[in-house]
């Protein structure tokens, strides 16, 4: 039994929640997100309430049970308020601008790094904060890991790019004798 399956999900007001073939498409004041689902679970809604149940007792159709019960919650979410990351970018010489649909960094490299950026994302950049917004919660996700994987945080002086909020633990420099 999955417990995030089993819960059912409420439709908050300004949001449309259909279903069109084997895909949910849901709608609401930020945007519309679309997206379909394997055929060992299903999505039946009525009224405000979204349920979901798998087809049969298989190990496949339990497993994505709670998986697509997260994905549609996630799609309701995202139409209501924007997923938001928020990287920070620490070191001399590390810059970040946004410049048209491209991404511009400053990473100690040799040359400039350029990131295009998603059309569905929006992305603003203040002296060495990032941020990536969008309704859609993998995209946000997804952006943001291969921008910090363009330089990620070193142990011993920090430097590079890391979320917020997020701990790096620090290694001790070399020991003279």
């Amino acid at each position: 039994m999955s417990r995030i399956g089993k819960t059912p999900i409420t439709i908050p007001a300004k949001t449309e929640v259909s279903k069109k073939g084997d895909s949910i498409v849901v709608k609401g004041p930020l945007g519309e997100l679309s997206r379909s689902f394997a055929k060992e679970v299903t999505v039946t809604i009525e009224g405000n309430i979204v349920t979901v149940t798998p087809v049969n007792e298989s190990i496949f159709a339990n497993a994505l049970w709670g998986t697509v019960a997260a994905h549609i919650k996630n799609m309701i979410k995202g139409v209501n308020e924007p997923f938001v990351k928020k990287l920070i970018l620490e070191g001399v010489g590390f810059k970040s601008a946004v410049e048209g649909k491209n991404l511009n960094l400053a990473l100690g490299f040799s040359h400039p790094v350029k990131i295009a950026i998603p059309a569905d994302l929006k992305v603003t950049a203040e002296k060495n904060l990032i941020t990536i917004s969008g309704i859609n919660k993998e995209n946000v996700g997804s952006f943001a890991a291969f921008v910090r994987a363009q330089k990620k945080p070193e142990p011993y002086k920090g430097k590079g790019m890391r979320y917020e909020g997020e701990v790096i633990k620090r290694k001790e420099g070399k020991k003279t004798a």
